[in-house]
């Protein structure tokens, strides 16, 4: 049975071309056995009408507070709803809920609300990645909402990128995942995951580093918690944040922090999964002021850094298992399987920058999977999100092996 059965949902939908969308997304959640109540601002009437959502939901569609004659009441609703999406929201939408601004239903619906609040925001990609927009998205995510994150392609400028709103199948897996009622497949679960880069000091203003953005890792112990584990991030000096209550989040700048900070949350996990680009070096000495550009070359010399996954298999008992990841350009497959069995890895998932679209600051991943009994699984090339859901899934797969055996054991 779905888990969105008799769940009762608010659909807000604001002025965007993507609102052709929300006739599938409502069609999608009334199959799903949920109750859908739409609301409208009054640019999105524009894109596509209320009698065609009113037809589909089997309710009548709110676009104004009131209509001359009857008021419709923003606190009731607010209190019926078990969640309030908003698909697709715009960038002028996304500002006023961010200032708290109630001048359409949409946002004085959203300001009553007490249930979980999912957004699903559909912008160019000049928009999306404006420093005010990802501001707003970073305050939101930041009083638990939760982003359903953007898509990858052709948007209606003609311009290709980041900014496309989620399609309606991926929205609705998303909120099955998050308003799930019953047991979830990794409850009682802790996990620990790494996730971006790590930056040595050279001074005080200048590091070593890589361009890892952290985005997979993030995505991965988003994928975990809402599956039900208790997750520890370790993060390094990335601008992006998780969204889940369910993921505790340890930031850190440089290798050793990181390592440190793995090593004491390891003996309390189930399982890591080391996602982070960590440095292989730091410098031997930092300045202590900034270095001044005066000759024609600089010498630097580094010292190796400690190997969080090496030691953490030191000290892995029977129960836990790690997924590592590999990053290679050359030989991946054997490169891969070289650093599994070295590390004592149980998994490693392994990344080529030979795949277009792959790598670091793009949203999407092309992964292969290499187990410890020879077992290799390829993957297209996805959304991170949609990787991560892969994973867990694999993960979700090597518990269920290890429950097996243990019973075998017994």
């Amino acid at each position: 049975m779905s888990h969105l059965q008799d769940k009762k949902i608010i659909l807000a939908i604001t002025g965007s071309i993507a609102a052709y969308k929300a006739a599938v997304l409502v069609r999608l959640l009334v199959k799903a056995g949920a109750e859908v109540q739409v609301l409208m601002t009054e640019a999105a009437t524009r894109f596509i009408t209320p009698l065609t959502l009113s037809t589909l939901s089997k309710r009548p569609v709110y676009s104004t507070i009131h209509d001359g004659h009857a008021w419709n009441d923003h606190v009731t609703l607010g209190l019926w709803a078990d969640a309030f999406v908003l698909a697709p929201l715009t960038a002028t939408s996304l500002a006023r809920l961010s200032m708290g601004l109630a001048d359409n239903i949409v946002t004085a619906v959203y300001l009553s609300a007490r249930c979980p609040v999912f957004f699903a925001p559909a912008m160019d990609v000049d928009m999306w990645h404006h420093p005010a927009t990802q501001e707003h998205v970073q305050r939101l995510q930041g009083i638990g909402h939760h982003l359903i994150p953007v898509g990858h392609g052709e948007l209606a400028s003609g311009l290709v990128g980041d900014g496309r709103m989620a399609e309606p199948e991926e929205i609705i897996a998303y909120l099955e995942r998050h308003l799930s009622s019953g047991h979830l497949p990794l409850s009682g679960n802790r996990l620990l995951v790494t996730a971006g880069p790590t930056y040595e000091p050279i001074d005080p203003v200048r590091f070593i580093g890589n361009r890892s953005s952290g985005m997979m890792g993030i995505a991965i112990a988003e994928a975990a918690a809402a599956r039900g584990a208790r997750v520890a991030l370790v993060l390094g000096p990335s601008r992006l944040e998780p969204s889940h209550p369910g993921i505790e989040v340890y930031r850190v700048e440089t290798a050793k922090q990181m390592h440190e900070q793995a090593l004491d949350l390891f003996a309390e996990v189930d399982v890591a999964i080391l996602a982070a680009a960590v440095s292989d070096y730091r410098p031997a000495r930092i300045a202590e002021e900034k270095i001044k550009k005066t000759a024609e070359t600089l010498h630097l010399d580094l010292v190796k850094n400690p190997d969080i996954a090496a030691d953490l298999a030191k000290v892995k008992t029977g129960h836990q298992l790690i997924i590592g990841f590999a990053l290679e350009t050359h030989d991946e497959l054997s490169h891969a399987r070289e650093k599994m069995v070295r590390k004592k890895f149980d998994c490693i998932v392994l990344n080529s920058l030979n795949d277009k679209g792959a790598g670091f600051h793009v949203p999407t991943n092309k992964i292969t999977m290499l187990f410890a009994d020879n077992k290799v699984l390829e993957f297209e090339l996805k959304k991170k999100s949609a990787v991560a859901e892969d994973i867990i899934d694999a993960l979700e797969r090597m518990k269920a092996q290890q429950q097996e055996n243990e019973k075998k054991k017994a």
